[in-house]
């Protein structure tokens, strides 16, 4: 395996998506609507992306605010849509009330993905159980990825949680790759890659003028550059 780190970065749009791999990202997580946390993109931005940039992307089914799945057959619907338009890598995560995984909505989702790699995001960070959620999703077939914070309130005060389960790295349901993301920060990277970890996320941090502008290929430069 490459000891090269992956650099994820999130598009909004074509610019986006343009400006990041111009930058030197490796992935790409394709959302909508961030003032609701990242929402599932239409079909026609995704083609658009996809004929602009040939870096993998990655995107998400998410029809609404928070990690509860909502109506399951539209998020089934989205995904089967975006698969036709050539979708191959996704980003999804539900949660029941009481915080536990809702493993009938994932479960009809992935069945849908028909063995298409995905990252489970962060409704980790807010699940009542960590190593509950990791064992129960353990089979599911796909699952290659964890994004994570190791906490809601973001990476500084999650970063012994990320240390901790990066440790577990050989234990069931510790196999996928931890992805870290929320708050993260140039100064976290030194402890993560110390740790084993090797992927990373950034949103805001890609966009110096905050989340209404686009992503800027010389922020994205910046942290390939840091990760080298």
């Amino acid at each position: 395996m490459s000891n090269r780190a992956l650099l994820e970065v999130i598009a909004l749009d074509v610019e986006d998506a343009v400006a990041a791999q111009a930058g030197g990202a490796d992935r790409l997580e394709l959302v909508t609507d961030m003032a609701a946390d990242g929402l599932t993109p239409s079909r026609e931005t995704f083609a658009a992306i996809r004929a602009a940039v040939d870096i993998p992307l990655r995107v998400m089914l998410r029809k609404a605010d928070g990690f509860a799945a909502g109506d399951v057959s539209v998020v089934v619907e989205a995904a089967r849509e975006l698969r036709a338009e050539g979708a191959r890598e996704f980003v999804l995560g539900f949660l029941n009330p009481d915080g536990s995984p809702d493993l009938a909505a994932v479960e009809a989702v992935v069945a849908e993905l028909d063995g298409c790699r995905w990252t489970f995001h962060r409704a980790i960070d807010r699940t009542a159980d960590r190593d509950g959620l990791r064992k129960a999703l353990a089979d599911l077939p796909g699952l290659d990825t964890y994004l994570t914070a190791g906490s809601a309130a973001g990476v500084d005060e999650g970063l012994p949680v990320l240390l901790a389960e990066a440790a577990r790295g050989g234990e069931p349901g510790y196999g996928p790759r931890i992805l870290v993301g929320g708050g993260l920060t140039l100064s976290h990277l030194a402890s993560l890659r110390g740790a084993g970890i090797d992927a990373f996320h950034i949103g805001g941090a890609a966009r110096p003028s905050g989340w209404g502008g686009p992503v800027s290929a010389a922020a994205v430069a910046d942290w390939r550059a840091a990760l080298s």
